[in-house]
């Protein structure tokens, strides 16, 4: 990844920490372990986690794969890591580690792991199809590699009114987070999994929803995500107009839900 690619990722998530697990951002344990169950993990596997976040998708995967197996999760974000590292000890997971990493350059050996994962996570490299190479080349033969990323309509209708109000305050940075939107389609996420090596993938297009019960439910949603990106750069009277315009739609439009459509990538290795 490159420097600024690494430095802004790292510092969004590091600061989103602080809400990344709360209560109402259930949706990365949920889309963590539906990625996990669509690998088949046998006990005694060996599985890397790329931009494992908090341990939404390592956690179950250590479970499955058991104690004769191994899993190894690895985030540009220390706090996410200290996060995960505190809930594998909680669950007596001993059998997962969690480290400073770079999906880019990995630094394991050629085909060291049974599973690659990345669950919300290769969108943020410039160069996705170098990231998925990387993955590839230390994933076993008969192995697999599962790519999750967010679909079309991403937590929209507010996803929208989110943006529009940032651009009301700070045009620059307008849309400057938000990566996903790259692979948002069956066929980009195809292609750029083609370019990447990756030849022989079947990718689910799973349609969903993840419940708003309050203005505040959003805002926290904001804050441990990637939002949390564009919020950071904000100063104080901008942020407040933006949250402001955020809460005013929720509670007119009397929003109760937004969209959460996923994509679920897995290609086997030959």
């Amino acid at each position: 990844m490159t420097d600024t690619a690494q430095t802004r990722a790292a510092a969004t998530y590091n600061a989103a920490a602080d809400c990344f697990d709360h209560p109402v951002n259930t949706f990365w344990d949920r889309f963590g372990r539906n990625t996990i169950n669509r690998l088949d993990l046998k006990p005694g596997l060996r599985v890397l986690d790329v931009c494992c976040g908090s341990g939404a998708s390592a956690l179950p995967a250590a479970e499955q794969v058991g104690s004769t197996g191994q899993v190894i999760g690895i985030d540009l974000a220390e706090n996410l890591l200290n996060l995960s590292i505190s809930k594998a000890s909680n669950q007596g997971l001993g059998n997962v580690e969690f480290q400073l990493g770079d999906m880019l350059d990995t630094d394991f050996a050629d085909n060291s792991f049974d599973a690659v994962v990345c669950v919300f996570g290769i969108f943020f490299v410039p160069d996705m199809p170098a990231a998925v190479r990387e993955l590839w080349r230390v994933l076993r033969p008969g192995g697999k590699l599962a790519i999750t990323t967010w679909g079309q309509d991403f937590f929209e209708p507010v996803n929208a009114v989110f943006w529009n109000s940032v651009r009301e305050v700070r045009p620059d940075l307008y849309k400057g987070f938000s990566a996903w939107d790259r692979i948002t389609e069956p066929s980009t996420l195809m292609a750029m999994l083609n370019e990447g090596d990756a030849l022989e993938a079947t990718i689910v297009l799973e349609f969903g929803t993840h419940p708003i019960t309050s203005p505040e439910d959003w805002w926290t949603m904001v804050l441990g995500s990637g939002y949390r990106g564009t919020v950071e750069q904000l100063e104080p009277e901008e942020l407040a107009r933006v949250r402001r315009a955020n809460v005013e739609f929720i509670t007119n439009a009397k929003i109760q839900a937004v969209q959460a459509n996923v994509l679920y990538a897995v290609a086997q290795k030959i």
